[in-house]
Parts: C-alpha cells; structure tokens; sequence
C-alpha cells in the first residue's frame, strides 16, 4: 500500500509539473497541501446511527485553472471515516453467536482511505487578495484499513477488531462545500472552507446488510 501511495504521489507530482508547462492550461496549476479535521457519521438501513466520531485527513490538493474563474479541483489524501451505529446481526460476531433470533450491537466504524476526489470549482473574483468559491464532485475512496470495537448486551465482542473481509474495497460519495481562498504572500494563499461528503455506496459486504457512511470536513490547505 505506501508503493501504491508513492506512485500516486508521484503521478499527481509529474501531471502538475506537466500542467505548469501546457499551452492548454494557461490559467496555471497550483498545488498545496492540507490537514483537515472531518466528524463522520455511519447510516445503517437495518439499524441506526449512534454518534459521530472524529476523523482527520491530510495529504496534496491540487487546482488545474482552466478560466479565470474555474477550476478543476483534485487531491491525494489519507482520510479517516469514523462513526457509531446500532446494528443487528454483524459480522464476524454473529458467527460466534449461540441464538438464532437477531441480535444487536453497538459498533464504532474505524476506516481509512487514500481519496481522490474529481470536483469542480467555481471561483469569484479575487479583491483584496481574497476570493470565494463553491465546489461539487465525486469522492473516490479506496479503502486501506477497516477496524471496528463492538458491543453486545453490555459486553465488549470486539476491540479494535479488523474487518478487512467484511468491507466493500471502493466507496464513492458525492462531494459539495464552498470557502475562499485567501493571499498571504507571492503565489502562497491559504484556503479554508466546509465540504459535506455523501457516501452513496455499501461499505458492508455481510448479507443482506446495506450501511454507508458520510462525514463533513472543516477543510485547510495552503497552496504555493
């Protein structure tokens, strides 16, 4: 998994260099980095949402500027998707159960993904060094770990419990959030903003079970 990080690094690295150079994107590329903060949540369709849990996700961001005011927007980041649920027949822990009725539990969901969202961006004019923007896309998440604490009846059945074989590998969700983007100094500007990120597809691999997950992100970067 850190080669396969590696060679997505490096190819966003060498499509940013590429793009700087291009008679087709006179408008510039830009690349920063980010650190954000994200509080996710888990909605189960046989069951309930129990909490939210904090996240964080940090990695590239870039901006491929091809009108003064629009932007196609991308990133390479690692990104935590936590949440808390109430559930009823979970795998593995009901494979170790001794009743046929349904049983519930109480989960705490632990995943990771290296995401790489497709969105576009719609910018205003820059005055005073500052300029506003709206952005939708598509998130592309590719699940890297998946661990999960569990409660049945009042007892822990699972700590930290690795749930690779009972997790769907790909999760897309559907990306929309506004903020700006603010100067400091020369080509550097700082961007601060809020993205809501609404998974659409199962992230459960257990029977009939159908739960997806979603999670909004207090976004940070910098761009040089």
């Amino acid at each position: 998994m850190k080669r396969i990080s590696t060679i997505l690094i490096l190819l966003l690295l060498s499509f940013g260099a590429w793009a700087q150079n291009s008679t087709l994107t006179s408008y510039g590329f830009r690349l920063g980095l980010t650190a954000t903060p994200t509080v996710g949540w888990i909605k189960p369709e046989q069951g309930k949402t129990n909490g939210v849990a904090l996240g964080f996700s940090y990695g590239l961001i870039g901006d491929f500027n091809f009108a003064p005011n629009y932007s196609f927007s991308t990133a390479l980041t690692i990104t935590s998707v936590n949440g808390k649920s109430s559930e009823v027949n979970v795998m593995p822990y009901n494979g170790t159960s001794s009743t046929t009725n349904p049983v519930a539990y109480d989960l705490k969901y632990k995943f990771q993904y290296i995401e790489i969202p497709l969105t576009v961006k719609l910018k205003t004019l820059k005055t005073d060094g500052t300029r506003w923007y709206g952005q939708f896309g598509l998130s592309n998440g590719f699940n890297i770990s998946a661990k999960q604490d569990a409660v049945r009846n009042g007892t822990q059945v699972g700590d930290n419990q690795n749930i690779s074989d009972w997790r769907k590998f790909y999760r897309a969700g559907l990306i929309i959030g506004g903020g700006g983007e603010f100067d400091v100094s020369g080509n550097t500007s700082i961007l601060a903003g809020l993205t809501f990120n609404n998974g659409f597809t199962n992230i459960a691999t257990d029977g009939s079970r159908n739960v997806k997950n979603h999670y909004l992100a207090l976004n940070f970067g910098v761009f040089f």
